[in-house]
């Protein structure tokens, strides 16, 4: 008898026409869906928005690029009047070529003027007569100032994720502004700023809003819906003063709140900044205001001049800039607190952290000069100049090794504690300078949750080396590692 041969099964069976072609469409169907959904998770709609007959359509970037510069747009709250006086603060931070924005202005300079270089380029707002403004003590001017929101964004460019407001006086940090806005997806309705220092002001405005001149920032989301709403908003609040409360009662009535962080400096203080920048609260340092209203920060400087020391020192170290760090040398009963690329302060007596993280009272209240009160704890110094520390501002600063700086710190004249004839305080006084090693902080830190570094007195223990120098080190914290005093 002849062998079989053998067919496998699945070749026996033919496929019926029908089957065959539904197969294929349903082939066809999930190759389609899987590219859609690819490309959705990529790019997505992200508004609509109908003005006038214009229509703005923007895609979502690549969700998998990291926020950077490029996606910020400032826009600068300025005067083509005042512009040649107030400049010089905006070219302390703006790069060409790297920053992205623009100085609104009134109007176009005059012939004779030519636009500096170095200067942000300008755009002249729209006329606003249109508008009613009914605050007596206020200036019609606020009114252009809060639609910069509104015609930036109808500018139409691309990539950008987040619209920042600021002053002509206002000097930004970008990269650590950027930071911040990691922090946040830029999808969704973020409204990022802070409040004024002074209680009077934001009992007077309000404790809701983001004071404009310390900068505030605003997500593309949340921009597209405030445009629908903004003109509006602004004949519906007529009397408010400035144009960051009108802005902040749009986001009322969108709905969307503040939310604060507290590296955005209004500077509603007057007379000397050193207590209120020596004691930076743990966040990035964002912005600074007001600096035409308060002493310069370094001694024997003008304000221009104290602002490029301090951002010689931000540019090597952009997140550690002004943060603080304590540190004890306990054979001396020192303690040390380092505020970095800023200033150093040496008590010859043991004090707590508590005491040493508590703003000096150098200043007084924005409107009324009064000594209080203020958004955040204060303390004035003893008049007993034995407890008065011991003061160091940034000499200068330099990388060394591999991801590493030292900065050095000079001591000032410190009248008080030449009164002081008490024996620890001679000594400490010998001391002429720190220096102090720290490695570059890692902007992913602050991502994590907020932690104050830790800093201790290096050389073995002995404190002053070559008779006048401390040496520090400022690093994380270890593990179960406190600032507590035996």
């Amino acid at each position: 008898m002849k062998a079989r041969k053998f067919i496998p099964l699945s070749l026996q069976v033919k496929l019926h026409p029908v089957f065959t072609l539904f197969m294929k469409a349903l082939f066809a169907i999930t190759i389609a869906s899987s590219i859609s959904l690819f490309f959705y998770s990529v790019f997505r709609w992200r508004s609509i928005y109908f003005d006038g007959g214009q229509t703005f359509v923007r895609f979502r970037e690549d969700t998998f690029e990291e926020t950077n510069i490029s996606h910020v747009l400032f826009g600068i709250s300025g005067s083509a009047k005042t512009w040649n006086n107030r400049r010089h603060y905006s070219e302390i931070w703006w790069k060409p070529n790297t920053t992205r924005g623009f100085v609104w202005i009134e109007e176009e300079p005059t012939n004779d003027v030519k636009w500096p270089e170095k200067s942000p380029p300008y755009r002249v707002s729209e006329d606003t007569a249109r508008f009613k403004y009914t605050c007596l003590y206020g200036h019609r001017s606020a009114i252009r100032l809060a639609r910069i929101v509104k015609e930036s964004f109808e500018l139409g460019l691309e990539g950008v994720r987040w619209f920042v407001m600021g002053d002509d006086d206002t000097v930004f940090f970008p990269e650590n502004l950027v930071t911040v806005l990691r922090k946040y997806d830029h999808n969704e309705m973020y409204y990022i700023g802070g409040n004024s220092e002074s209680v009077e002001q934001d009992m007077l405005h309000s404790y809701k809003m983001a004071y404009g001149g310390g900068g505030f920032a605003i997500s593309y989301p949340l921009a597209t819906e405030l445009v629908r709403v903004l003109d509006g908003c602004i004949d519906q609040y007529a009397a408010a003063y400035g144009s960051d409360e009108k802005i902040g009662a749009c986001m009322s009535e969108i709905g969307v709140p503040l939310t604060k962080e507290l590296g955005f400096h209004q500077i509603d203080i007057r007379g000397e900044p050193y207590g209120l920048l020596s004691a930076h609260p743990v966040a990035p340092l964002v912005s600074l205001h007001h600096l035409d209203y308060v002493k310069p920060m370094f001694p024997g400087k003008n304000q221009i001049e104290s602002l490029k020391e301090l951002v010689m020192a931000y540019n090597l170290d952009p997140g550690r800039t002004l943060q603080q760090s304590f540190c004890y040398d306990l054979s001396k009963n020192w303690s040390i607190s380092v505020s970095w690329g800023y200033t150093v302060q040496l008590y010859p007596s043991l004090v707590t952290a508590t005491v040493l993280e508590t703003t000096f009272q150098t200043f007084v209240t924005w409107k009324s000069w009064r000594q209080e009160p203020f958004t955040f704890n204060t303390r004035v110094l003893s008049p007993d100049p034995c407890e008065a520390p011991v003061i160091y501002f940034l000499d200068r600063v330099g990388v060394v090794g591999m991801g590493q700086t030292l900065s050095t710190y000079k001591r000032v004249s410190n009248e008080p504690a030449k009164e002081c004839g008490r024996g620890d305080y001679v000594s400490a006084l010998s001391v002429q300078f720190f220096n102090i090693s720290a490695p570059k902080l890692d902007p992913k830190l602050w991502k994590k949750a907020p932690r104050r570094q830790c800093c201790e007195i290096v050389n073995n223990g002995a404190s002053v080396v070559d008779g006048n120098t401390v040496h520090v080190k400022v690093r994380g914290c270890k593990l179960w590692e406190s600032m507590s005093l035996p």
